[in-house]
């Protein structure tokens, strides 16, 4: 096995992704035009998308990473708009996309038109994460995305099966369609809600970091290949377990967390980087047998079928959004009358990505006992739907959202909000150290006992020296006896950041910003030695 062009793809893309932080331009963006500008290069391997690759080994790990960093409870509050996103967008998508494909391409039987309206359905999880992140939208704007792109790949996904057992002639029905749909659904939900609560208290009784991290990279593949034995949906499971895990990690040990996010940083930021370079050096096989459709026919398809797929969105959001207020007046008087602003950005910001290149890849080479009707003029158009809402949405949503001039986060108010909450925070963890210190087994020195008080004040960091003392009663050294009692204050201060996040006073990233804090200093005074 050659893994030379593995390598160069690593290497090259994570190349380019660094390059990209020092301009003005997306990295998922130069990374496709590298790809673009490099599958033409003479002695360039051929990169052929693998969906046997992508979605089991690729797809579970991206999501994992996504679902870990998204807030649980934003989630909870947006799940209408999600849902209706996730689910209800990508069938109507499907439907509309795969009926206009039908009209517009002479002798393409409806069947196969709306496979390819299953595959360009789904905004790609990817892309619209990493998009939102850098251009800075409005929090609620941005929870939407993320939660749509987290399950729409398991709408698509099963939409697709059924498209391509149509089209096959299994005999598959629309009753048939919908149980195959709520089969996956539910299946995949109830494979992550059976492992999310044993992985995790796994992950809390591994002691050894490195062995905790180790689980963590596996459980996505796990979860992912679980639900895919009982023909359920593996993103959902994937999803589900990754949701609960990021909710319940202030739970696990300080030396995981670190290390884990550094670890998965470094993963995400490979994978992403690699699946957008594979998706400009998809040109030359797209482009392989296109045959009768090759020239001006072949950019009029591609054209259109853009057209439709950024209207088709429109036309949903829209709706979608204006609608359920109009309908109830409880959905109203809870978030008032929606602008049309917002509801603008998320039509906008649907970017195709990976994923749609995947699925398409995976469509049979033969239906009905001949060959797959136009199959390679279904991947140019995904192909050139995916280019195209990368390069027209991804340049033009940063300018969109600086002229649709969104209020901007108000720092001073975040700013009072963490204040507050540290000084919460640190009013507990004085409490549990005068607790502490009133037992004689925990007797210090004073001006230890002062440093742990000045250190709530100042969070500041340091390294004690070892005193060489031992407590009468315990038997340990001060130095455990004050390691011990830091982490007893910490863990008091942990205690209060996770009540104020459950009671929505602070919010998930603000939580991940003050646990990060308080890691830090816990692992500053507890220190391993070799």
């Amino acid at each position: 096995m050659d893994v030379m062009p593995l390598l160069l793809l690593v290497a090259g893309s994570a190349a380019v992704a660094a390059a990209a932080r020092r301009t003005p331009i997306p990295a998922p963006l130069l990374l496709v035009a590298a790809g673009l500008a490099v599958s033409y290069v003479p002695g360039v391997p051929a990169y052929a998308l693998d969906p046997h690759v992508v979605l089991p080994l690729i797809l579970p790990p991206l999501l994992h990473s996504a679902a870990t960093e998204s807030s649980y409870l934003d989630l909870r509050a947006q799940l209408r708009p999600v849902a209706l996103l996730s689910v209800g967008y990508v069938l109507f998508a499907t439907l509309a996309v795969g009926w206009v494909l039908y009209l517009l391409v002479p002798g393409l039987p409806l069947t196969a038109a709306l496979v390819f309206g299953a595959v360009v359905a789904p905004p790609d999880a990817v892309a619209a994460t990493a998009v939102a992140r850098r251009v800075g939208l409005p929090s609620k704007v941005t929870t939407i995305l993320q939660g749509e792109s987290l399950l729409n790949d398991a709408t698509a996904i099963t939409a697709f099966r059924v498209a391509v057992a149509a089209a096959a002639g299994e005999g598959m029905t629309w009753m048939g369609g919908v149980g195959e749909f709520l089969l996956a659904a539910i299946g995949g939900l109830v494979v992550g809600l059976v492992l999310m609560v044993p992985l995790h208290w796994l992950r809390t009784h591994v002691r050894e970091a490195l062995l905790q991290n180790t689980l963590s990279l596996l459980i996505p593949f796990a979860a992912y290949a679980l639900a895919e034995q009982v023909h359920a949906s593996g993103v959902i499971a994937v999803v589900v377990v990754a949701l609960y895990l990021g909710h319940r990690a202030w739970e696990v040990d300080f030396a995981t967390r670190l290390q884990e996010e550094a670890v998965w940083k470094m993963v995400a930021f490979v994978l992403e980087s690699a699946v957008f370079a594979l998706i400009g050096l998809q040109l030359p096989v797209v482009l392989t047998g296109l045959g009768e459709y090759e020239g001006l026919e072949a950019a009029w398809y591609a054209l259109a079928v853009f057209a439709v797929v950024v209207a088709v969105r429109f036309i949903w959001v829209y709706p979608a959004t204006w609608l359920p207020p109009k309908l109830s007046a409880r959905i109203r008087e809870r978030e008032g009358r929606p602008g049309w602003k917002a509801p603008f950005v998320i039509a906008w910001a649907g970017m195709r990505g990976v994923v749609s290149l995947a699925i398409a890849f995976s469509i049979p080479l033969t239906a009905d006992g001949a060959g797959f009707p136009q199959r390679n003029l279904l991947l140019f158009l995904t192909f050139t739907t995916v280019i195209g809402t990368l390069v027209v949405q991804g340049l033009t949503l940063p300018l969109l959202t600086r002229l649709l001039k969104f209020p901007p986060r108000d720092a001073q108010a975040e700013t009072l909000t963490e204040a507050n909450a540290q000084a919460q925070a640190s009013r507990a963890a004085e409490r549990r150290l005068e607790e502490l210190l009133a037992d004689e087994r925990n007797a210090l020195p004073v001006p230890l006992a002062d440093r742990l008080r000045a250190v709530l004040e100042r969070r500041r960091n340091a390294v004690w020296e070892r005193l060489g003392q031992t407590n009468p009663v315990t038997g340990e050294s001060v130095d455990d006896t004050y390691r011990r009692l830091s982490r007893e204050m910490i863990g008091a201060e942990r205690d209060v950041f996770v009540r104020l996040r459950d009671g929505r006073y602070i919010d998930d990233e603000m939580l991940r910003t003050l646990l990060r804090r308080l890691d830090l200093e816990e692992a500053a005074a507890f220190r391993e030695t070799a």
